[in-house]
Parts: structure tokens; C-alpha cells; sequence
């Protein structure tokens, strides 16, 4: 949970890097609140009001972390955009974001593997 809430308190950070772990916790955590919140309105019978609203609230920092990602891996925020191609962009995201960080520091800041204590 704790790097859920890492990647909130970094809302619109698009600098520096994010560790795999990082990433897919947050993936993960968002994910389950995702579902709990469908099975919630799923329940109640009411329209995905909730899912809506939680999702529009964590979109930016959804693209941030995954941004940070990138950076980790050596590549350019811009790839993100590749999402906008069926299928395949998706796919060759999930594989960039899988992907070990790069070693020490990079162009866009240190290892964030070494930071951590």
C-alpha cells in the first residue's frame, strides 16, 4: 500500500524515475480498488459513478508513474503515446515496463534502486 501511496504523493511528478516495483504496486492496488468498486455499485445497482470519478482522480498520476517508468528503462516519457496503437502498443508497453532499470544513473536522474535505503 505504501507505494500506492508514493506514486499520489508524487500526483503529477514526470521527472525522474520509477522502480518496477514502483510501477506494477501501483498497478496492482489500483486494480483491486478498480474491482471492489465495480462489485460495490454492482451490488447497490447504481451506475459507475464511483469507478468514474476514482478513475478520472488517479489518471495523472496513472501516466506519471508509468512515465518514470519509462525513464527507469532509459526511454523517453513519449513512448507512453504508444499506447494510442491497437493492441500492439500496449503490448510493447507492457514489455518496456517489465523490463529491468537501468543500471546507475541515467539522463534523467539516479538509480532509484540506490537511493533506497
Amino acid at each position: 500500500m505504501n507505494w500506492y501511496l508514493e506514486v499520489l504523493k508524487k500526483y503529477a511528478v514526470f521527472s525522474g524515475r520509477a522502480r518496477r516495483k514502483e510501477y506494477w504496486m501501483f498497478a496492482l492496488f489500483h486494480l483491486i480498488i478498480v474491482v471492489v468498486l465495480a462489485i460495490v455499485e454492482g451490488l447497490v445497482g447504481s451506475p459507475d459513478v464511483l469507478g468514474i470519478l476514482y478513475t478520472l482522480a488517479v489518471v495523472i498520476p496513472s501516466i506519471a508513474v508509468g512515465i518514470r517508468r519509462l525513464h527507469d528503462t532509459g526511454r523517453s516519457g513519449w513512448w507512453h503515446l504508444i499506447t494510442f496503437v491497437p493492441l500492439i502498443g500496449a503490448i510493447v508497453l507492457i514489455i518496456f515496463m517489465v523490463q529491468s532499470g537501468t543500471p546507475g544513473a541515467n539522463q534523467y536522474g539516479a538509480d532509484p534502486k540506490e537511493t533506497v535505503a
